[in-house]
């Protein structure tokens, strides 16, 4: 008599347990998955049948790239905008606290 493998250790192990969570039907799909892996014979080096070639891209494909195009040039656009304005209010901020320096400089 064989000893049963870790595989089917493990299979045995889930099938004892009486609860049907997710954890155990992932633990099932995945002893599955094993299993028809092992049965699978290895992929051939060569693939010997012709690939059709895929036309060109659908109207509706167009339409759904241009419009995440234009969502993203205005995304960019505001990105920008934003950025500038916090460089200005960098630029405003410095002038300030100068002028309040040399202020408090002067009263020296």
């Amino acid at each position: 008599m064989t000893d049963p493998t870790p595989l089917d250790k493990a299979e045995a192990a889930v099938r004892e347990a009486s609860t049907d969570t997710a954890a155990v039907q992932l633990a099932f799909a995945a002893m599955e998955l094993a299993k028809m892996a092992q049965q699978q014979p290895a992929p051939q080096a060569a693939c010997q049948h012709q690939h059709q070639h895929r036309q060109g891209r659908s109207a509706g494909e167009w339409i759904a790239i241009g419009c995440a195009v234009c969502v993203g040039g205005v995304g960019i656009a505001f990105a920008s905008i934003a950025i500038a304005i916090g460089g200005i209010s960098v630029a405003i901020l410095a002038l300030v606290l100068r002028s309040m320096w040399r202020d408090i400089q002067k009263k020296r």
